[in-house]
């Protein structure tokens, strides 16, 4: 039987598999959801030696995969022409010559007019000939968070992330001028970036992340990985990112010495891959540095409280629907919880201050009914309002409409 599905380019800043990250949480989502409906060629860098191994299972979900290799360190180095050709320096840092040559040969021999970019810096490869229906998933508004950034850091930094924040709007709209859809995890990112280019208003939306409820569910807990003795306190997430590493810090030498005063015994894990050396440096009374583990899912469901005392992250935390999904209290700073439905004090504990979040964190180790309570809420909360396939059937739609709206029949090659 002939395949009926429609050939469509997926470009993604990392490879979308395996799921084990925020970005590629989403990422992959996408290109599950994607694939039941299209022939997916897929363009990607992986950036981890230890996702190299994976580059063969993509074939599960795509005819073709181009996967280039990709060196933090040198791409740094290849980012700073930017300073150059007066360009974000995100945009040459994923800028290579192969993918783009594959794209444009690629989509002239599949006959592609569809294509979806993941992130911002991938729309650099939208422009191939034959692409007419093109949808870019910003996730967060990137240049939002580098300008926050740099009311964080001391000159020449401070400097540097201001005029990335600058020349990462300016190529941020007119890439979405170039495209038919522009999307944003929450409907605060979408309208930040409405404000700042308000002649893409009727071409910019939301689209939600979800979380696999029936994966991250309270029956797939195992065995404690906890050694006896107090209370324990969970942050999990990738602990090179700088919004995770701010979070962990900030608590670990603010928060936690206020928590402990009240909860002597109460122990902090901070669960996650490669942590920077800020992070390492925690370890020590009270505090434990996982590194990378084989399976979050049991840190999650024997914790007491977890924890996502983020301070300059944007959008919806995979970490936080994952934990809510696990049937576990959650303790959120007011940042990651703007557009998160669920009801502060009862699906979660939504915290507005160092104070508050002592305070609720405290309430909620004091008390193991309030735990237990809390941590049922969320999961209804997580069921309720998350699900992977609703949120990504707003992306068929965008790549349905922009067919229709071009006259090009959807399905033809």
């Amino acid at each position: 039987m002939a395949d009926v599905r429609t050939p469509l380019l997926y470009l993604v800043h990392r490879i979308p598999y395996p799921p084990n990250k925020g970005d590629k949480v989403r990422s992959f989502n996408i290109l599950r959801q994607l694939a039941k409906r299209h022939r997916i060629f897929l363009g990607t860098f992986v950036d981890h030696p230890d996702d190299v191994q994976y580059i063969d299972k993509l074939s599960e979900w795509c005819e073709e995969s181009r996967v280039i290799r990709l060196d933090p360190r040198t791409a740094k180095i290849a980012s700073l022409r930017g300073l150059v050709t007066g360009e974000a320096l995100s945009v040459p840092y994923y800028r290579n010559a192969e993918l783009a040559a594959w794209v444009k040969q690629v989509v002239a021999r599949e006959g592609i007019h569809e294509a979806v970019a993941f992130s911002g810096p991938m729309a650099q490869y939208l422009d191939a000939p034959g692409l007419t229906h093109r949808v870019i998933d910003f996730c967060d508004l990137d240049s939002a968070k580098w300008t926050q950034y740099a009311g964080d850091h001391r000159w020449p930094m401070s400097w540097l992330y201001r005029r990335e924040g600058r020349q990462l709007l300016a190529f941020e709209r007119a890439a979405a001028a170039k495209a038919e859809a522009s999307v944003f995890v929450t409907e605060a990112e979408a309208d930040l970036f409405r404000k700042a280019a308000p002649e893409l208003v009727s071409r910019v939306s939301a689209m939600q992340n979800g979380v696999d409820s029936d994966y991250f569910s309270p029956a797939n807990g195992g065995a404690s990985p906890y050694p006896a003795g107090g209370p324990v306190i969970v942050f999990t997430g990738a602990m090179d990112y700088w919004p995770n590493v701010d979070a962990v810090v900030w608590f670990a030498t603010e928060l936690l010495p206020k928590v402990r005063a009240q909860v002597p015994d109460a122990r902090f894990w901070i669960v996650g891959m490669n942590p920077a050396p800020a992070v390492q440096a925690l370890a020590g009374e009270g505090v434990v540095v996982t590194g990378t583990v084989p399976d979050v899912r049991p840190y999650l469901a024997h914790s007491d409280v977890i924890v996502a005392p983020l301070r300059i992250a944007r959008g919806i935390q995979n970490k936080v629907l994952e934990a809510m999904a696990m049937a576990r209290p959650v303790v959120i700073s007011s940042a990651p919880a703007t557009g998160l439905e669920a009801r502060s004090g009862h699906d979660c504990e939504i915290a507005h201050s160092g104070e508050e979040f002592v305070s609720r964190t405290v309430a909620l180790l004091a008390d193991v009914t309030l735990r237990r309570t809390m941590g049922l809420a969320a999961r209804e909360a997580v069921l309720r309002s998350y699900s992977w396939s609703a949120h990504l059937a707003a992306l068929e739609k965008l790549l349905g409409a922009s067919t229709h709206c071009s006259g090009v029949a959807h399905g033809a090659q």
